[in-house]
């Protein structure tokens, strides 16, 4: 049976074709292949008379290097890949139209561009890096408890007038309220010992204006359209809004009020300036009332004021005062605030007050330590 150079390994053909072309072969036989050598004399005997008297001797030695490769390709393949390819450089060179299928050698710049190919590819498959949030410890050996013994709040920054949100724990809340546990000129106070002084009259320069009312969740409060100013020691101040506390926050010579109406201005440099006007229980009062009758449905929302309201109609007729330097009296207790309390309260009915502690019965800071502070009472 004539052998096919399909069943030999590729250097094995390419040998019995050059044997085959040295001879003069019209088709190239070879022997078949097996682990074990098979015997070739059949095949032998049919090539033998082909061949040419001179060139007998070249075939056969042709034949025996391809027998003794193929006897010795088994253990060829059981040794190193390294050692492999030291034979097979050694072999005899072919001719160069043969074709030998064997990979190119990749270049180090052909290494680079695959690498940053792949890498291109696997950064676009990939979502982003997670956020990783770390929680801030506190001091060692910091207790739980605030200075007055009760638990620190929980919801940072939403303050209130109680509760662990309260007045005693406001500068608990937010590092910008610091100055509610710590400020040496804080509101409100109990005005007493006042020095008896003539004081500058406040100019007050109010008109009927327009204005909307808001429930803030802290207080009822006003917002007053632009135009009305007052004039207190040559300094001008713009009436921005004012809002109720109940009770009063003030106290003057330890009595405490039912309310107080707050009416907060403010100059062209940020400082602010509060005449604050305390309520009594009696007659009822008509800006009051047209506040209530305008009232929001809902809290932080703005209802317009159907008609235009006069601020001066807030104002007792005696306007003697007493004033003193202090803060805001709610976060983040800002101090620097000029403080002008009417002596003369106001009053409001006994529905009036009602309708207010209906939504706030008590929204009110406890009176502050006075100090070194000096007080002027005006006569």
């Amino acid at each position: 049976m004539p052998l096919t150079p399909c069943a030999l390994p590729e250097r094995f053909r390419a040998l019995a074709l050059v044997a085959s072309l040295i001879g003069g072969l019209a088709v190239v036989p070879a022997p078949a292949w097996s682990s074990e050598a098979p015997a070739a004399a059949a095949p032998e005997a049919s090539i033998k008379p082909r061949l040419k008297p001179e060139l007998r001797g070249e075939a056969q030695s042709a034949r025996g290097e391809v027998k003794s490769e193929a006897r010795a390709e088994p253990k060829a393949e059981a040794k190193a890949d390294t050692k492999a390819d030291t034979k097979a450089e050694a072999k005899p060179e072919v001719k160069p139209e043969l074709k030998v299928d064997a990979k190119e050698p990749v270049s180090m710049a052909e290494l680079r561009d695959m690498i940053e190919q792949k890498v291109s590819e696997v950064r676009s498959t990939r979502g982003p890096a997670p956020v990783v949030r770390l929680k801030a410890k506190g001091p060692r050996g910091a207790s739980a408890a605030g200075s007055s013994g009760a638990a620190t709040p929980t919801r940072k920054g939403n303050w209130s007038h109680h509760g662990d949100t309260g007045p005693a724990h406001w500068a608990q809340l937010k590092p910008e309220f610091a100055l509610c546990g710590s400020g040496q000129r804080q509101s409100p106070i109990d005005i007493r010992d006042g020095i008896p002084v003539e004081l500058d009259p406040i100019q007050f320069d109010y008109k009927l204006s327009a204005f909307r009312v808001i429930d803030n969740g802290h207080t009822v409060q006003v917002n007053v359209e632009p135009g009305n100013r007052i004039v207190v020691n040559g300094r001008r101040f713009d009436l921005v809004q004012f809002h109720f506390h109940r009770p009063s926050e003030e106290k003057l010579n330890g009595r405490q009020f039912e309310m107080v109406a707050h009416l907060e201005h403010r100059d062209l440099e940020g400082k602010l300036a509060v005449v604050a006007v305390l309520i009594d229980e009696g007659k009822a009062h008509p800006l009051v009332q047209q506040v209530w009758n305008n009232l929001p449905l809902e809290k932080h929302t703005e209802q317009p004021g159907l008609n235009a309201l006069d601020p001066n109609l807030l104002l007792p007729e005696r306007r003697q005062y007493v004033t003193y330097m202090g803060s805001m009296t709610t976060p983040p207790c800002t101090e620097g605030v000029l403080w002008m309390v009417m002596k003369e309260p106001v009053t409001l009915s006994r529905q009036q007050i009602g309708i207010f502690s209906r939504l706030y019965p008590m929204n009110a800071r406890p009176v502050q330590p006075t100090g070194d502070r000096l007080i002027k009472d005006g006569q």
